[in-house]
């Protein structure tokens, strides 16, 4: 059955190319505009180094300039070596990464340039490393794309195609997963294109667009390996639509089994290199975790931004809107575009949170967060779009500002706010500020030498002399160094375990004076003469 006003602008289901262009447009602005503004995050450091050939790298044990140490993300990989780094290294399957190795050789030109004016993360050094942005320039265009397949989408579900494309693009965890240089946007693209792909072939009854779509759905699982939730769920969709329907979904799966072996092949290698990433599988707490996250996927972390209890006030107001919309979607469900194309949408846009769920009860963890929400956003707008656009035209009208509204804000503090940011840049910034010409900066190891400490080196400039510490931290008292700062990065296990040794190092020995104790650094004076 058709919306009741599929024509109520905003609401349009037919788009002309001018309003395409303008959400298409604004788009790019906002992802664009985070990829300039945010900081290395801990996982794109892993992504740099992937690129380059050397994952995992070994830090010297005596101080050198950022710009020295930065030459570890130089270096250029092939997909061969890649594919084996993945496997014996990390947990995600090689396809964004072997597409990020074309982007940044398509990109060869325009690095060498960049590398001239500054690093990976705008600190100036001659490093031959193009900006972080060229790097997630690649994501930044992936979700643009996909806000393009969504209005596609709509059209053929009769759904409101401006309002979903508006709606998607505020959620918080499609945002945030197209600005970074991380393979969230690209499997998003291919899963969006794969379900458009599979609503063709239902709509045309053609096993060969039904092939296609499956492999598309597998491409995005061999992206990412959670991309297989919204996958499943489309090809079960496909399962339900009658014994006419049958070699389509005989074809889809073929498709979708097509590219497994390959992600087995990746995963079997990989199940056990991040044991303990995730607290011990609990329903209760999974639950929470999911209402926690759902939450911020749609709506991001308003409630950080206030203190006390306006922050918890926001809090609950949030829930009450995100409950009050899911129930629309409820109320209206027969009322919203085709029934075949929206069921799809339902399954696909409750997949992500259930198989996550699921994923943690059979591995015994919670592996619940925000960006891998981020799979069931565009299709929860798509509803949403379409629950909203049948209320009279006020009401529909108030609502929909209502929600972009409180979205806009939101992506406001994506943009902008601390909160949303990992501290790396900003503990970078502080201690080159408090250390001086003469001063030596102690940087946290971390894990494994990436998240941490590699982010921090490159976010650093390119004169500041640190030094990366993994253990055994008492010994640095005895070093002559007029000043010392500590980065207080407490971000995995081994940086918090070591930071307090770190600290208790300097603060217990008779020539160190600690003269700043703040949040991002503590900064210490030598008041012996040099031993």
């Amino acid at each position: 059955m058709a919306a009741r006003y599929p024509n109520l602008d905003p609401f349009t289901t037919r788009l002309g190319r001018g309003a395409v262009a303008l959400v298409l447009g604004l788009g790019l602005a906002v992802l664009g505009a985070g990829a300039a503004l945010r900081g290395m995050e801990y996982d794109e450091g892993y992504t740099a180094l992937v690129l380059a050939g050397t994952p995992r790298p070994v830090w010297p044990d005596r101080p050198a300039s950022a710009a020295a140490l930065r030459t570890v993300f130089a270096g250029r990989s092939n997909p061969a070596e890649i594919a084996t780094t993945l496997r014996q290294t990390d947990v995600h399957p090689p396809l964004y990464f072997w597409a990020l190795w074309l982007w940044r050789g398509a990109t060869d030109a325009l690095g060498r340039q960049e590398a001239r004016d500054g690093a990976p993360d705008g600190s100036q050094d001659g490093a031959a490393v193009p900006r972080l942005w060229t790097l997630r320039l690649f994501s930044v265009l992936a979700g643009v794309a996909a806000l393009a397949l969504v209005g596609a989408i709509a059209r053929i579900a009769l759904l409101p195609a401006g309002a979903a494309m508006l709606l998607t693009l505020g959620c918080y965890g499609f945002a945030y997963t197209g600005m970074i240089a991380r393979g969230f946007a690209l499997a998003q693209a291919l899963s969006l294109l794969g379900v458009l792909t599979l609503l063709l072939a239902q709509r045309h009854r053609r096993a060969g667009l039904a092939f296609a779509g499956g492999v598309l759905l597998g491409l995005a699982s061999f992206t990412n390996y959670l991309a297989c939730f919204v996958g499943i769920a489309a090809l079960l969709w496909l399962a339900w639509q009658g014994r006419r329907a049958l070699g389509l979904w005989l074809a889809g799966w073929a498709g979708f089994a097509l590219i497994l072996p390959g992600d087995l092949w990746f995963f079997l290698a990989q199940r056990d290199s991040r044991a303990g990433q995730f607290p011990p599988f609990s329903l209760p707490a999974s639950l929470a975790a999911l209402a926690r996250d759902l939450a911020a996927a749609l709506f991001g972390g308003l409630p950080r931004y206030l203190p006390g209890a306006a922050g918890t006030l926001a809090g609950i107001a949030l829930a009450g809107l995100l409950a009050g919309l899911a129930g629309l979607i409820l109320w209206r469900w027969r009322r919203i575009g085709r029934p075949g194309p929206v069921a799809l949408l339902g399954m696909a846009a409750l997949a992500p949170p259930l198989g996550l769920v699921l994923l943690g009860a059979v591995f015994d963890t919670i592996p619940i967060e925000l960006r891998y929400l981020a799979f069931a956003t565009p299709f929860a707008a798509l509803l949403l779009a379409g629950a909203l656009a049948n209320l009279p035209p006020r009401i529909a009208g108030a609502g929909l500002g209502l929600v972009l509204a409180v979205q806009a804000l939101s992506l406001a503090g994506l943009l902008s706010r601390p909160e949303t940011m990992q501290p790396q840049r900003a503990a970078a910034l502080a201690a080159a500020a408090a250390a001086g010409p003469e001063g030596l900066v102690l940087v946290p190891r971390g894990n494994d030498g990436v998240g941490v400490a590699g982010v921090f080196i490159a976010s650093a400039p390119a004169t500041l002399r640190l030094l990366v510490v993994g253990s055994d931290p008492r010994s640095l008292a005895a070093r002559s160094e007029p000043r010392m700062v500590i980065a207080r990065l407490a971000l995995d296990r081994d940086s918090r375990a070591l930071l307090p040794d770190l600290l208790a190092g300097l603060q217990n020995d008779r020539c160190w004076r600690q003269s700043l104790d703040a949040m991002l650094v503590a900064v210490f004076e030598r008041r012996c003469g040099a031993k």
